[in-house]
């Protein structure tokens, strides 16, 4: 890939390669994430331009979904980005969050597991430990609202049926979906979340809730329960 070659100051570049007038006279799809970073840094450092720094950034989280994760006080580490870039960053990147979100709410009915992946896929890249959902639906299987369970350690979690099932009997919800992840990556289930998803199918038989899957997640993978036949 070819080296970007910084220089010391933004008015210093050829108007061409800026990232703002670039963005202007070809759109944000042609500028590189350092490029889109520094456009909402507008300013860099004595040593470094707003792209530069950006690049830093980019360096000592690897990617963006890393960033994401991040806090603002851990993005304020990175030497030159001070605290109105740190929370003008994290703005940005949960407004991207939020703009997913909102194009999903567009498709809320669950008919299928490739439906509760295009719903929770996304959420799920942000977790790099357990996270114990519940999807809790109509009779038509529309989604009502999205749970969090419970959220263990680096591979390990809970969710008894007291906690999956609290919110469905109180808000009336016949139907729910179980997800968690793997965040080894590999979503193949273990003989715990079997025994944990016939638990939860008993304990839903008996209060009325249909326990309809339960959808494991990995990187960028899934599994479904109710396709292997554990329900």
């Amino acid at each position: 890939m070819e080296e970007y070659q910084y220089t010391k100051t933004m008015r210093d570049m050829p108007s061409d390669d800026r990232p703002r007038e670039r963005l202007d006279k070809l759109g944000p799809e042609a500028l590189r994430d350092a490029e889109l970073i520094a456009v909402l840094f507008r300013t860099g450092t004595r040593e470094k331009n707003a792209v530069a720094l950006a690049e830093d950034v980019l360096r000592v989280f690897g990617d963006l979904r890393r960033l994401s994760q991040a806090s603002i006080e851990e993005i304020q580490k990175v030497k030159g980005v001070g605290k109105v870039k740190a929370i003008e960053l994290k703005a940005a990147l949960e407004l991207g969050k939020r703009l997913v979100n909102h194009q999903k709410s567009f498709t809320k009915r669950i008919q299928k597991p490739a439906d509760v992946a295009n719903l929770l896929m996304n959420t799920y890249k942000d977790y790099e430990i357990e996270c114990f959902m519940c999807i809790l639906m109509n009779i038509r299987n529309d989604v009502i609202k999205i749970e969090k369970i419970s959220q263990g350690g680096i591979d390990s979690t809970v969710a008894s049926p007291m906690d999956v099932f609290k919110l469905a009997v109180r808000i009336g919800t016949p139907n729910i979906i179980i997800t968690h992840n793997h965040p080894s990556g590999d979503p193949e289930p273990s003989q715990t979340d079997i025994e944990i998803t016939k638990q939860l199918k008993n304990a839903g038989d008996i209060l009325g809730i249909q326990l309809l899957d339960h959808v494991i997640f990995g990187d960028g993978k899934y599994i479904s329960l109710k396709e292997r036949g554990v329900l």
